[in-house]
């Protein structure tokens, strides 16, 4: 199957970085307790397509329905379905599509980014510095010091862990 071939090619690789440069270290072998699991399927003669909100990948029966969030022009090269520790599905695509040249551009500004105010550009304009970050990483510590205080294997520590991994997917 292809996501097997896809396995033993990024194997191969590893390997090949690892007797290059031996600081990289040896491959490291996925633990069956990770929280982040996926798998590569590459596009053979359409076999990955996107159509009216859905995408199909191969030994699948059915249609994927999905929110996409951007457009694309050109052809699919291979499909990568990540789950994350939250739960949530999602499908990275990558796309071999020419490189449009931007237009030369006369007008410059400069911008200065800041800790008391966002940024502040050459022209006056200054952007205020929301708080999202501080108040988000406040919320986190309290998640994970309620996570820590459950009993290992419940189900409110599942609950807990839960409530954690998604703030800590919004942050990051």
């Amino acid at each position: 199957s292809l996501a097997l071939a896809n396995a033993q090619m990024d194997l191969n690789k590893a390997y090949k970085n690892f007797f290059r440069d031996k600081s990289i270290g040896f491959p490291k072998f996925k633990s069956k307790k990770s929280n982040y699991n996926s798998y590569t399927t590459n596009n053979q003669n359409g076999t990955v397509y996107i159509k009216d909100e859905h995408i199909k990948l191969p030994k699948l029966k059915s249609m994927i329905k999905i929110k996409q969030h951007r457009e694309f022009n050109g052809i699919i090269k291979s499909c990568t379905v990540s789950q994350a520790s939250s739960g949530k599905y999602f499908i990275s695509i990558l796309v071999n599509c020419e490189i449009k040249k931007l237009p030369e551009v006369s007008k410059k500004i400069g911008i200065d980014m800041g800790l008391k105010e966002f940024a502040i550009c050459s022209d006056g304009y200054r952007e205020a510095n929301p708080k999202y970050l501080t108040k988000s990483e406040r919320r986190l510590v309290k998640l994970q010091r309620d996570l820590s205080r459950k009993k290992k294997g419940s189900n409110n520590r599942k609950k807990a862990r839960l409530k954690s991994s998604k703030l800590h997917e919004k942050i990051v």
